[in-house]
Order: structure tokens, then C-alpha cells, then sequence
């Protein structure tokens, strides 16, 4: 059975994914700011030096700029105490330099799957597996 906290923890995590969907780096960034701590610690793969919500930010920069179409679908949200998991679909199309290589103009779908942390309600912590060896591959860069 959720509790009212279990209920009140998916509306940030979906209100980050309107933001996300908008493809307006600004509006993500301010969402960033009003949903998660600034010292979020985040646990994933993050090719940058950044650390909190400065990487979340950084991370949707170069995502927008080599995927300016990108759509994050929210396939579940299961909340359970003070986290929230979430699975998602993940579509785009590559218009801009990413991971260095050159746009190929190739469509992408990949999926990926978090669990964030909230304290206080906001997110505290993120944990996150991204398929980019399927992503990688769709765009060229693997056999």
C-alpha cells in the first residue's frame, strides 16, 4: 500500500520528466534546481568532471545539443518508501555532435532505468543503468 510521502515523491520525478520533454535546456535546468538537491549525489556514468545537479544539468546539455528531438517516455514509476524507481523509453534523433563523432541524422531508442532517493522531498540520490551499448550501436559507433 503507497503512503501519502510514496505518493508525494512521484510528483517531482514526474514533473522532472515534463521539464526533460519540453527539450528546453533552461526549463530543465530550473527543474533540476527546484527537484533535487545541489549536491545530488548522482551514480551513473557521467562523462564529465561535474558532480550534483550541475552534472544532471551538463548531462542534458549534450543530450539536447546531439539529440534535439530527444523524448524521455516514463514507462513505470514505483515509489516505496523514500525512493522512487523509475523505467524509461528513450527516443531521439542524432542532429549534433556526440561522444565525438559527427551527426548521422539515425534514430535512436534505447532504454534505461533509475532509482532516485528523496529527502525532504527532493532528490537526494540517483542511481541509474542507461543502455548505451544499444544506443551506440544505433548510431554507428559498434558493429
Amino acid at each position: 500500500m503507497s503512503t501519502v510521502r510514496e505518493a508525494d515523491n512521484l510528483a517531482p520525478l514526474r514533473r522532472f520528466h515534463d521539464a526533460v520533454n519540453t527539450g528546453d535546456a533552461e526549463i530543465i535546468a530550473r527543474t533540476v534546481d527546484e527537484v533535487m538537491e545541489p549536491d545530488v549525489l548522482f551514480h551513473a556514468p557521467v562523462p564529465m568532471e561535474a558532480t550534483g545537479a550541475q552534472a544532471l544539468k551538463q548531462v542534458w546539455e549534450v543530450l539536447l545539443r546531439a539529440f534535439p528531438d530527444v523524448h524521455v517516455a516514463l514507462e513505470d514509476a514505483i515509489a516505496e518508501g523514500d525512493k522512487v524507481a523509475s523505467r524509461n523509453t528513450v527516443t531521439g534523433t542524432h542532429l549534433g555532435e556526440y561522444r565525438g563523432m559527427a551527426p548521422t541524422g539515425r534514430s535512436v531508442t534505447y532504454s534505461e532505468m533509475f532509482v532516485f532517493r528523496f529527502a525532504d522531498g527532493r532528490v537526494a540520490e540517483i542511481w541509474g543503468v542507461v543502455d548505451v551499448l544499444s544506443q551506440m550501436r544505433q548510431l554507428g559507433m559498434l558493429p
